[in-house]
């Protein structure tokens, strides 16, 4: 049976299943250097950026949770996406068995508030539907601006790494 992806709603914001029609928009973020300069550092191309796409529909088929489609409430763009994920990462320590956090906006969006409010709307759904899961993310250390929102959301570093042959903060709430 398929799992059904709940719609959450923020003062400014609808977080919602991506649809099909999201597809270009998603690849046209994945595809700017602003939006992965500290995920991962290259922008994918566009069959890159449809496997993501579709590793967000497949997450929630298997793991009951997954990253939802950001958009603004007041005009319908699409500002992004935030959620959860489990990649099973070769990773010490280990982020497996959490609900990995994370988010990528369009540089359009950011400095507004938008990651922090659909974060924190993505954090609460998590903490009702997986009380007993622990709620981890990852972050580059020079990514300052997803640093400041997850201190805002109450995440505190447990772990400094690296991963693909750069360091990374891991954090935890």
């Amino acid at each position: 049976m398929p799992t059904i992806i709940p719609t959450l709603e923020t003062d400014r914001l609808i977080l919602r299943a991506h649809r099909p029609d999201d597809f270009d928009a998603h690849a046209r973020m994945w595809s700017d250097p602003d939006v992965t300069r500290f995920i991962g550092g290259t922008p994918f191309p566009r069959d890159q950026a449809w496997v993501r796409f579709l590793r967000i529909a497949g997450m929630w088929q298997v793991m009951g949770f997954g990253f939802w489609a950001v958009e603004k409430k007041a005009s319908g763009e699409l500002l992004g996406e935030v959620g959860f994920h489990e990649l099973r990462r070769d990773l010490k320590p280990s982020l497996e068995g959490t609900l990995e956090a994370g988010w990528a906006l369009r540089p359009a969006a950011h400095g507004k508030g938008f990651a922090t409010e659909a974060v924190g709307a993505a954090l609460v759904w998590g903490g009702d539907n997986f009380p007993d899961k622990r709620i981890t993310c990852m972050i580059d250390p020079e990514n300052t601006a997803s640093l400041r929102v997850a201190e805002k959301l109450g995440f505190r570093e447990f772990a400094r790494t690296e991963f693909h042959g750069g360091p990374i903060i891991l954090l935890e709430r």
